[in-house]
């Protein structure tokens, strides 16, 4: 059987025809259908990952072959740019990556993409390109079970993430470094309900 071939070009709505084709290859893991929707989201222009979700091209190959195989997406990299938030990133990063739930590697790749994400200015199931929070807090559940445990008030998630880095280092007044430009401002940081 001939593999599927898709050049990812951008447009302005998520591409209906790449998520069945994704979906049609699944893997059926946990996690098939949330890569799907972020791929389908970036491709369109849609989120704020970067091509390839912001993985580097071995780990994305990596994981269009555990998810979706038979299935080749074309996508072009950018080059490495410097990090002016890196130390932020890691710090993400190591939270969620401590956090793991252990069952699966594309739990790794997940760990990386939510990084990725957090560093841009919108909610963060936005900036993934997931089509409803909905999705987020189901990603965050099965992924990180025991952070996700630890947001009992529902927080927004970027919000929740930055509190958790802003606890473990014994700061009190915490936010998240995007959300001053966010719409949903008074939202996120108005009392909790």
């Amino acid at each position: 059987m001939q593999p599927a071939v898709m050049s990812v070009q951008k447009s302005a709505t998520p591409s209906a025809g790449l998520y069945a084709e994704l979906m049609a290859h699944a893997a059926g893991l946990p996690n098939d259908e949330l890569f799907a929707q972020m791929i389908v989201s970036q491709t369109g222009g849609i989120g704020a990952l970067p091509p390839g979700l912001g993985l580097n091209e071995a780990e994305f190959s990596a994981l269009l072959s555990r998810h979706f195989p038979g299935m080749q997406l074309v996508v072009r990299h950018a080059g490495s740019i410097s990090d002016p938030r890196a130390l932020e990133r890691d710090d993400v990063l190591e939270l969620l990556r401590d956090h793991l739930a252990g069952r699966d590697e594309s739990e790794r790749w997940m760990a990386e993409i939510v990084t990725t994400a957090c560093m841009a200015n919108d909610h963060l199931w936005q900036d993934l390109g997931l089509w409803s929070r909905v999705y987020l807090s189901q990603l965050m559940t099965h992924n990180f079970p025991v952070l996700a445990a630890k947001n009992i008030h529902d927080m927004k998630w970027k919000k929740f993430l930055y509190k958790q880095l802003c606890e473990k280092e014994g700061i009190n007044a915490c936010r998240a470094p995007s959300c001053q430009v966010c719409t949903d401002y008074l939202k996120c940081f108005g009392p909790e309900e």
